[in-house]
């Protein structure tokens, strides 16, 4: 009865859901967009729309609503260790028009700063904050991309141990910058110190042009699992 009570408000009100409280979902799913230093102007454009027609794809939205239990989203951006901006609290996800809204959103929002280094470890260590005061749903999941390794305050191992990761899957969507090149390469270091927890991947996306196509892949990879756990087993 609640869920359908969140859903009739979203069809009266016209708008999103309110921030969601403790609800019958399966997944709780945290989006980190990184807007540190090395990320253009255009780049983090190609992020906000791509980010929006990812959540809108046809398989995408199928995946959303292919289980009779919602999905949980929360959205924020980061790069330095003071500088993470939520912009979307926990919505449930229970209608394509809540979809619908909160791919809009984000496609209109605007950046915070681009005047900071890339504090990974303080990113996850507010994911992590942000899952624990989100509704309590049967998985949790935060989904972090970027395109360069640490280089601000502590790393991603020390936020592990200091903030409550546990049962929290972390994946990585890396962006790969042709013609940049880092002390430390990208995908290997987000594969031994990013990833995090049972089933945890990482998503390659070759330039920012591409990240609508890895993001949209990685939204079917994650929700997929959880669309398996719902069903029925076979007979």
């Amino acid at each position: 009865m609640r869920r359908a009570a969140v859903v009739l408000a979203v069809l009266t009100a016209g708008m999103i859901a309110p921030p969601a409280r403790a609800a019958d979902c399966r997944l709780a799913l945290v989006l980190a967009l990184d807007v540190s230093s090395s990320v253009s102007k255009a780049e983090d454009g190609l992020q906000r729309r791509g980010m929006a027609a990812a959540l809108l794809a046809p398989e995408v939205e199928t995946a959303f609503f292919a289980a009779p239990a919602p999905v949980a989203l929360a959205v924020y951006e980061w790069s330095g260790r003071s500088n993470q901006k939520l912009l979307l609290d926990w919505v449930l996800i229970s209608t394509p028009a809540d979809l619908f809204a909160v791919a809009e959103r984000l496609g209109r929002s605007n950046r915070s700063t681009r005047d900071f280094p890339t504090a990974l470890g303080h990113a996850l260590g507010y994911g992590a904050t942000l899952l624990q005061r989100g509704p309590e749903c049967l998985f949790r999941t935060l989904d972090i991309s970027g395109d360069g390794e640490n280089n601000e305050g502590f790393g991603p191992q020390q936020a592990y141990s200091a903030f409550p990761f546990a049962g929290v899957v972390v994946n990585g969507l890396v962006i790969e910058v042709p013609g940049e090149s880092h002390d430390t390469p990208i995908v290997p270091y987000f594969r031994d110190h990013v990833l995090h927890g049972p089933g945890a991947f990482l998503q390659i996306a070759a330039g920012y042009e591409d990240y609508e196509t890895a993001l949209r892949r990685k939204l079917e990879r994650e929700l997929a699992p959880m669309i398996t756990g719902m069903l029925e087993p076979a007979q």
